[in-house]
């Protein structure tokens, strides 16, 4: 089944539950999925989805949970604020949802984590990094590690493996998760006797960012670190070795997407990120994922954000079997008691702030390819 197969089913699903004002089925667990299906950050969305529709479907095929099956219902928020508390509010007061999973970006994370909060109903995160999403409240969790220890594992892997000592630091205002990564980033770079000669700043959807790489190249800057998303980072580094800058580029996970290395080619080459999960990883619970996933998916091979996507599904699924019920308190408590659940992005722990305690991997591109470069532990 692909994504517009997905939807359309899933879409019919909710009419036919508006219909007449017809009375919701109980011989079924609803779980709600609000996600950037469409829109600028589309493959962050669509990945997720894959992820968290495998497991759901592993799930039923073995046998539920409580006796009874799993309904997904996804909504797509088009990669647009604004839409995801309308979605999350149509997931709790009409849907009935047991939990909402979602988003993958921290900024609409943020819009819709309140209304989780407020409504009582656990929201997991699949791979919103900003610190600020699981502070919102006691029913908000990710399964992702957070910015302040990305943002220290890309320093340091800055100044220790690349040998980098002036990094510039270019950033999105307009995106929680730039913000944060880059604040986290120039902290931990400075501490360890790094200097940032020049921070220039973007917004989301921009495309042209000469002005600021040129005042980049006469700060003298050894590196560049972008921490922002996938389409604006391609476009820096096109534009960076136009501009005949050589120095290597790198950022978080916001680049984890095929569309970085479509868009950017051969400039993209040589460049690196950290993110969650690599698919060459050899241990047997990431193989046996790679090799669902391809089977699924007409032999695509998965990406970070399918594997949060899948574990996001998965640990609440194994909360539930633990509380023994889907009441929303006890529910709470299961997700935020979980100690050492074996993801395929590693082993989850959450913290007193339910954000999980977790490794992190630094990927480059080598040939027009994704390769690992090392793991890197809490």
């Amino acid at each position: 089944m692909d994504i517009k197969r997905a939807g359309t089913i899933l879409s019919a699903a909710a009419f036919l539950a508006l219909a007449g004002c017809q009375k919701q089925d109980d011989s079924v667990i609803r779980v709600g999925e609000y996600a950037s299906l469409t829109g600028k950050e589309a493959a962050f969305g669509q990945s997720c989805h894959k992820g968290t529709l495998l497991a759901i479907e592993e799930l039923n095929a073995g046998g539920g949970l409580l006796g009874k099956k799993l309904e997904l219902r996804t909504e797509d928020d088009a990669s647009t604020q604004g839409q995801p508390a309308t979605i999350v509010k149509k997931l709790i007061s009409r849907d009935k949802v047991i939990a909402v999973l979602g988003e993958a970006t921290s900024s609409r994370s943020l819009e819709a984590a309140p209304i989780c909060q407020s409504d009582r109903i656990p929201m997991i995160s699949p791979a919103a990094t900003n610190p600020a999403v699981t502070a919102v409240g006691p029913y908000v969790f990710r399964v992702c590690f957070i910015d302040p220890f990305q943002g220290a594992v890309m320093a340091k892997f800055a100044k220790n493996r690349l040998g980098l000592h002036k990094v510039a630091v270019l950033t999105s205002v307009s995106s929680a998760y730039s913000v944060g990564l880059a604040k986290y980033f120039k902290e931990r770079f400075t501490a360890d006797g790094g200097e940032i000669p020049v921070e220039q700043k973007y917004s989301e959807g921009d495309k042209d960012f000469n002005a600021q790489l040129t005042a980049i190249k006469a700060s003298g800057a050894d590196g560049i670190f972008v921490p922002g998303y996938y389409t604006e980072a391609a476009l820096v580094c096109i534009q960076a070795r136009n501009l005949g800058l050589p120095v290597p580029i790198f950022g978080g996970d916001g680049w984890e997407a095929p569309e970085l290395i479509q868009i950017g080619g051969t400039a993209v080459e040589g460049c690196y990120y950290s993110t969650h999960f690599s698919p060459e990883n050899t241990a047997p619970v990431v193989k046996g994922f790679v090799d669902k996933f391809r089977a699924r998916f007409n032999g695509e091979t998965p990406d970070g954000m399918a594997a949060l996507g899948y574990d996001s599904a998965a640990m609440l699924a194994d909360a539930v079997k633990r509380a023994g019920t889907t009441e929303p308190a006890a529910l709470r408590d299961a997700l935020a008691a979980t100690r050492g659940y074996r993801g395929v992005t590693g082993s989850i722990t959450m913290d007193p702030d339910r954000n999980a305690t977790k490794a992190a991997v630094i990927i480059t591109v080598k040939d027009g390819h994704f390769k690992f470069v090392e793991s890197v532990a809490p």
